[in-house]
């Protein structure tokens, strides 16, 4: 579903869509008040701007919650710390280009290839360990060997150095479990061992193994232990 109320811009969206044969544009208005009739189809992608004429962008997200994934675009930066707030997937600052968006489609593919693997798992937590059932295999993780974690909205990605992992739990969930107490929140989308901490600055950490990931605004504070 794609919402936009300048007639250029949607134009732009559905001819960048179309270069993808396994995405089919269902619906595409100019209000968000015209697609709310819409929402019981089964769509899979929102891709709406902000900024909208009546109901803004952001409050049709609200509403639309059960779409899994959610692309917001506009010209205007200032709503994206608020946007990601609501299950958003990524932000497009306008002009739109078919680099930036090609981008965007990939982390799309990636949420649901991860998606449709968890609907394979079965996370279990041991004492020192997360074992995870995979098309009828069990495979142990080691808590001591997670380089971190990623938040996929209601999933988590474990990041190893041999493997990654999606088990059906979200960061939030899974950082109030005493087996992650040793993790650190420092972004919406990121948790991360406090043992692997080497450097940071005011915009970013580097955990070793070179992996560098951002500082979200309101995490700040949770790396306040940090002393280089």
């Amino acid at each position: 579903m794609i919402i936009d109320d300048d007639e250029l811009d949607r134009l732009v969206l559905q001819r960048f869509i179309k270069q993808y044969e396994n995405i089919e544009i269902v619906a595409s208005f100019d209000s968000a008040e015209k697609a709310i009739p819409y929402l019981d189809l089964p769509i899979d992608l929102l891709i709406t701007e902000t900024n909208l004429k009546g109901m803004s962008g952001l409050a049709f997200r609200k509403l639309a919650h059960k779409i899994p994934a959610c692309i917001f675009a506009s010209a205007r930066p200032e709503p994206a710390a608020a946007i990601f707030e609501v299950n958003t997937l990524d932000f497009i600052s306008k002009p739109l280009t078919s680099e930036r968006f090609h981008y965007a489609m990939l982390k799309l593919f990636d949420f649901f290839d991860a998606k449709e693997k968890c609907e394979c798992y079965d996370a279990l937590l041991g004492d020192h360990c997360i074992k995870i059932k995979e098309s009828g295999h069990i495979s142990q993780v080691k808590i001591k060997d997670i380089l971190y974690l990623e938040a996929l909205k209601d999933y988590t990605r474990i990041i190893t150095r041999e493997k990654n992992h999606c088990i059906l739990d979200s960061l939030g969930s899974l950082l109030q479990k005493t087996f992650f107490d040793s993790f650190v929140r420092i972004h919406r989308s990121y948790a991360v061992p406090r043992h692997l901490i080497r450097r940071k600055n005011c915009h970013e950490i580097e955990l070793t193994h070179e992996i560098r990931l951002p500082i979200g605004r309101t995490y700040k504070n949770n790396l306040s232990f940090f002393k280089p």
